[in-house]
């Protein structure tokens, strides 16, 4: 059984955190339902450090289960310094404390969830670019931008490519983190186009090992920037 009580307690060494964080790995309801789901998103918060965030997002989950999983994620943020980011629910994220909340086009608007909660850090995921320069002026800290690429786990949804966060990019003074198949060897383009971080679902969660895929994304991130 996984102990839920006892976060890693060896955070990743790195450069000083940013604002805002560089890896984003983002749940889902399949990825959250499974047996070892806490132990391993501690362990993926204790790789990433206070660079990195983990997104609890699972869209069918009760208000209740997710503040359950939220009091737990709580408690590794505050041993690991990796953010905790609530999807679409900012009263759960004002409740078990988390350092931020991830609006959907379902949420409040970025103005609204920053009247509601003027200390938690705002992200909005964003679709078009019109979109994401509203959000930015309603007070977003971030915005995720996609899908960017193609990804086989979704052959019918077609990435919006690098022209879109390009755009984006040029739109608005916020950092914009690419999201959709987002794998380390885009991190090289991503950064050359002006984007800040990355968020990543399959790639950090169906990996092998979870922990180690998450610190490779902050490591290729890093090298793509060095080059």
């Amino acid at each position: 059984m996984p102990n839920h009580d006892s976060p890693p307690l060896s955070p990743r060494a790195s450069a000083p955190a940013p604002a805002v964080p560089l890896v984003h790995a983002v749940t889902t309801d399949e990825i959250v339902a499974r047996p070892d789901f806490v132990d391993v998103a501690c362990g993926v918060m204790g790789a990433l450090g206070p660079r990195g965030a983990l997104h609890l997002r699972a869209s069918r989950a009760a208000g209740g289960r997710l503040q359950e999983l939220g009091d737990v994620l709580a408690a590794a943020q505050l041993v690991t310094g990796a953010w905790l980011v609530i999807n679409d629910r900012v009263d759960v994220a004002l409740t078990v404390r988390a350092k931020g909340a991830q609006l959907t086009s379902r949420s409040l608007t970025a103005a609204d969830a920053r009247r509601a909660a003027p200390t938690l850090a705002i992200g909005a995921s964003v679709h078009r670019v019109p979109d994401g320069v509203e959000a930015a002026r309603g007070g977003a800290d971030w915005l995720v931008a996609g899908r960017v690429f193609d990804h086989a786990a979704r052959p019918d949804e077609e990435g919006v490519g690098m022209p879109f966060v390009e755009a984006l990019v040029a739109a608005v003074r916020v950092p914009v983190i690419a999201i959709g198949g987002v794998r380390s060897s885009h991190c090289r383009a991503l950064r050359l186009a002006g984007v800040y971080g990355v968020a990543v679902i399959r790639g950090i969660w169906d990996a092998p090992n979870a922990e180690r895929a998450a610190s490779d994304y902050l490591s290729c991130y890093d090298d793509a920037g060095a080059a």
